[in-house]
């Protein structure tokens, strides 16, 4: 590792140096500012937090009431109990009420703003203002060394010294609006694991021939339980599922493509509701309709036909007429329709990277690396990730807020 010059006390010299200007980096930064720090906040972009900017439909699904430790994946699943318990929703809510920023719980908890998403980063940018918080913005961070005085930034800018370096940069989902991996590269640089990094909160795909009887059911959408795992592993959502040309997307199938592997099945019940075999052999007595009408009461008849033909089922067959053992599969088929995916949509639907810097390496309490003093990780740079609907974004608010009183 390359040796600091002397550490010169000037202008360039800064007791915290956060590296990315998104939710945990300008977190972290305005509350150590705030505790009388030096702090300089570094951005390879333009504009502050885009990924802020961009989320909820640009509304900002800023946290989420019910957010707590079981709400998170990480292969060190108890790791995020410390900060999620000290700093909570109500504490961000707090801030955002002090700020008069209008908002409304959408769906399970979710909070939404009202207006803009750019209310919440006049917010963070304020709060950083108040602890005076200097900034470098665009500029590119080329490399970040360190030895016993400190660290040095390499940037284009020039070289940058602090005594603490705060890593916030995210992970690989989004590339079209900056995401790299410089927290990865960094984390190599200090010999730090990291726990294989992959898209999650992910559309999922399935090859062309096996889907071409469903991609003339692109848009629609339903409420369904989707389902991956087996036994002590299954995990289930209760969620909205959206049909697309390339495969299913939805809020539903987002939530499960964090836990879904590759060669798994999917299982969607279209009819969480109804015990479709059985009344399906119940209707044989009683209704006079096709398959098709019957079907349509539950479904949407664009995906009733889809379904039917791609299950090997005529739509005018007379329910009356079929045995009880045909009408069984169809139900099973409904209730329980196991599909392979082939993969995702990759990082540029990705709402979130799963993996990240092995929590192993850091303190629970701090977010430091135990092994390199003075040098943090941060928001979804770290093996920690949260469920869709304002999880992730208060797993950066709270791994920002222990940074920052620990620098």
């Amino acid at each position: 590792m390359t040796k600091l010059d002397n550490k010169v006390e000037n202008k360039h010299h800064y007791d915290v140096a956060v590296i990315g200007a998104g939710a945990a980096g300008m977190m972290c930064a305005s509350v150590a500012g705030q505790r009388g720090k030096r702090v300089v906040v570094i951005d390879h972009a333009t504009k502050l937090a885009e990924k802020i900017r961009i989320s909820g439909g640009g509304r900002c699904n800023f946290t989420n009431l019910t957010a707590g430790p079981a709400n998170f994946l990480s292969e060190n699943p108890h790791f995020c109990k410390s900060a999620l318990s000290r700093y909570t929703p109500h504490d961000f809510l707090a801030l955002v009420k002090k700020y008069k920023i209008a908002f409304h719980e959408k769906h399970k908890g979710q909070l939404f703003c009202d207006d803009s998403a750019e209310d919440i980063i006049r917010m963070l940018k304020a709060e950083c203002d108040l602890g005076k918080v200097s900034w470098r913005m665009p500029c590119k961070v080329l490399d970040v060394i360190s030895d016993e005085t400190g660290f040095v930034i390499h940037t284009g800018q020039g070289d940058i010294y602090a005594d603490s370096v705060v890593i916030a940069t995210g992970g690989l989902s989004i590339p079209k609006i900056g995401a790299t991996d410089f927290s990865y590269k960094v984390a190599q640089h200090f010999t730090l694991k990291i726990v294989e990094p992959r898209p999650a909160l992910v559309p999922l795909t399935f090859d062309a021939a096996s889907w071409e009887a469903f991609v003339p059911l692109s848009g629609i959408s339903l409420e369904v339980d989707i389902e991956t795992g087996e036994k002590k592993n299954k995990v289930v959502f209760r969620e909205d599922l959206l049909f697309t040309h390339r495969g299913l997307s939805g809020p539903g199938v987002l939530q499960i493509s964090s836990f879904w592997q590759a060669g798994q099945v999917i299982r969607v019940n279209l009819l969480p509701e109804v015990d479709l075999a059985q009344e399906l052999v119940d209707a044989k007595t009683t209704s006079k309709k096709n398959l098709a009408n019957y079907l349509s009461a539950y479904l949407p008849a664009r995906l009733v036909d889809g379904l039917l033909a791609a299950h090997g089922f005529a739509g005018d067959a007379k329910i009356a007429d079929m045995q009880d053992k045909r009408l069984r599969l169809l139900g099973d088929k409904i209730n329980r329709w196991e599909l392979l995916p082939n993969g995702s949509e990759g990082y540029r639907k990705a709402e979130v990277t799963r993996g990240g810097v092995d929590t192993r390496e850091l303190s629970q309490q701090s977010m430091m690396v135990t092994k390199v003093p003075g040098l943090y990780f941060v928001g979804e740079a770290v093996d920690v990730t949260g469920w869709l609907g304002g999880y992730n974004f208060q797993w950066a608010w709270a791994s920002g807020v222990a940074a920052g009183q620990a620098v």
